[in-house]
């Protein structure tokens, strides 16, 4: 509500000063029945404090004379007073987009001389995705007109878009020093270059030396990974080659062939009747998951979902019906099936 107020402060502001304002995009309130899917069960829908506020704001192109009219005109509302399921924001988690079951939360507001004098037509653009929003859009007959100069508010204005890469120094801040710092600060920046070099050579006495042993080693040269090791077996010269006749092996008979393809056989055959044995042991011990329950409306399979909601049941686990949500009167939207899981 500290927007809303603050949006039309600034919108009645400009329209003072002599300008023709359009408010455009996600307002987050479904001003009329006509642009909710269940603003009948709704309590009090009238009576929330957004929609009050577009009350308001809006001015009601078939108002009785001596209602309130507001400043600004709902475009797509002006061009479409009567449509229904005109709606431009759908719950992800549930599939509404699906059955149409959503909401009209995005707006084209314009004053009242701009939308009755320029505004041809309004527009919603449901086929579009990559959102659970949908485009709006108008169509003005209007001609652009270069302005003398860029209203003070102008995105080139701002510092992120004035063309020059910012400096470091803008996101440091000055802090204050601390006292014992300073001092300290000011003790050093008095001595005398005598004392600056007898605390230099107190430093370097106390750091620590390297150990004799290491250096007496010192580094090894690059070419000492390349020599020969004199851990390695030299090969003789008197080493003895085997004769040709020694690497030559006997020939088999066919009924030694015969048996080896057979004894193969044997031990692959063992070997697959072993890992039967072992994946049904495991099998009936985990048992894997247990088959989804089936929802009561339709008989289909259910899908499991998580409380995320704080309170006791935080992280319980559910079953619901896998039909995107919808109409309660439309019988392919999802059932009321509901069933907690089991804990593991």
């Amino acid at each position: 509500m500290r927007f809303y107020r603050l949006l039309q402060i600034r919108a009645e502001a400009l329209l003072a000063a002599g300008s023709h304002v359009i408010i455009l995009g996600d307002l987050n309130t479904a001003h009329r029945p006509i642009d909710h899917w269940d603003a009948v069960n709704l309590e009090c829908f009238q009576e929330d404090p957004g929609r009050k506020w577009m009350d308001h704001l809006l001015s009601n192109l078939g108002c009785q004379a001596g209602s309130h009219t507001g400043p600004f005109i709902d475009s797509y509302r002006c061009f479409h007073p009567k449509q229904k399921g005109a709606f431009t924001c759908w719950s992800t988690v549930s599939g509404a987009r699906h059955l149409n079951y959503g909401s009209r939360l995005d707006y084209v507001l314009g004053d009242r001389t701009l939308v009755m004098d320029t505004f041809q037509a309004s527009f919603l653009l449901p086929e579009v995705m990559g959102s659970d929003h949908c485009p709006v859009g108008a169509v003005l007959s209007v001609s652009s007109v270069p302005a003398k100069q860029c209203p003070p508010l102008c995105t080139r204005f701002l510092p992120e878009f004035a063309g020059t890469q910012l400096k470091i120094l803008r996101f440091l801040v000055r802090l204050e020093q601390d006292p014992v710092f300073r001092q300290s600060a000011l003790q050093l920046s008095n001595q005398t270059p005598v004392q600056m070099r007898q605390n230099k050579a107190r430093v370097r006495s106390t750091r620590s030396r390297p150990s004799q042993a290491g250096s007496s080693r010192g580094q090894k040269n690059l070419m000492s990974y390349f020599q020969p090791s004199s851990s390695r077996p030299r090969a003789s010269s008197n080493l003895e080659l085997p004769s040709l006749g020694t690497l030559m092996t006997p020939k088999t008979s066919e009924e030694d062939v015969m048996a080896n393809v057979v004894e193969g056989r044997a031990k692959a055959s063992e070997a697959k009747d072993e890992k039967e044995v072992r994946t049904s042991f495991w099998k009936s011990l985990l048992g894997g998951p247990l088959p989804m329950p089936l929802c009561g409306g339709h008989r289909e399979p259910c899908v499991m979902r998580t409380v995320k909601k704080p309170g006791p049941n935080l992280g319980r686990h559910f079953y619901m019906c896998a039909r995107p949500q919808g109409p309660p009167t439309d019988p392919s939207s999802r059932c009321s099936f509901f069933l907690w899981s089991r804990p593991s």
